[in-house]
């Protein structure tokens, strides 16, 4: 008689069931984006479960990303497009319980950064060019006043230049890992380290990677974008983490 080592196994909830049948239907575009899920009473027919069963599996999906409710519409909730808010929120989520540190953060937005500066800087269009331009001198009017502005400016920069990417998984990445980030800088920002200093130096070097990629200089646009995000968390982490930014950004 042979031996293997198995695993117990472990009861599924009926909701879960539901989820994921959902959730591979959506995924496989059996369900398209912007459609309509049935109604709850329709699901309770389809899957032969109670109202509660229902509601807790459409609560599930929509904590996913997946579903959004429509109140007031007739229908179920409706099917959502890939959100970087969703990524974002699990980011946040496993920062808080330090299940994920900040150095891996910051070392997954410097690759990001430097990857989609340089496609930026190769496939960047006029209109994304303008808003790059008109984002940065956002930032230089807002650097010496309010720190919030001064944020929302930054943002706005560079979610141009993940969009002008080309790259999608490089957007969604992008805008994920800076919202995860972006209270932690408020808040550095709002507390005044470094004065007004900090957001005069951080204007200046993105007008820099603004002038590469409008120069269509990819090597340098991608130097500057890694060298950035290296220079603005080093200081809150240790030394054996800045070592691993050093080499990531080879600086």
């Amino acid at each position: 008689m042979t031996t293997h080592s198995f695993t117990q196994a472990v009861p599924v909830l009926t909701y879960q069931r539901i989820v994921e049948q959902v959730e591979s239907a959506i995924l496989s575009g059996d369900i398209p984006v912007g459609s309509q899920l049935s109604s709850e009473r329709d699901l309770m027919v389809q899957f032969g479960v109670s109202r509660p069963t229902v509601r807790e599996a459409l609560r599930v999906l929509q904590s996913m990303g997946l579903i959004e409710p429509k109140p007031g519409t007739r229908g179920g909730p409706v099917v959502l497009a890939p959100s970087s808010e969703t990524l974002g929120r699990s980011f946040r989520a496993m920062i808080g319980t330090a299940s994920l540190g900040l150095a891996e953060l910051v070392q997954f937005r410097i690759v990001l950064d430097g990857s989609a500066s340089e496609l930026a800087a190769v496939l960047h269009s006029p209109e994304q060019l303008e808003r790059m331009r008109a984002a940065v001198a956002r930032m230089r009017e807002a650097a010496e006043g309010d720190a919030s502005d001064f944020a929302d400016a930054d943002l706005a920069f560079h979610e141009t230049v993940w969009e002008a990417s080309g790259n999608q998984i490089l957007r969604l990445s992008g805008e994920a890992v800076a919202g995860a980030l972006r209270e932690l800088v408020r808040r550095d920002l709002e507390r005044g380290a470094g004065g007004n200093a900090v957001k005069l130096d951080s204007a200046r070097i993105d007008s820099g990677l603004f002038e590469a990629i409008e120069r269509r200089d990819a090597a340098e646009a991608g130097r500057i974008a890694r060298g950035a995000i290296a220079d603005r968390f080093s200081s809150m982490l240790t030394e054996q983490e800045r070592l691993g930014l050093a080499a990531i950004t080879g600086a």
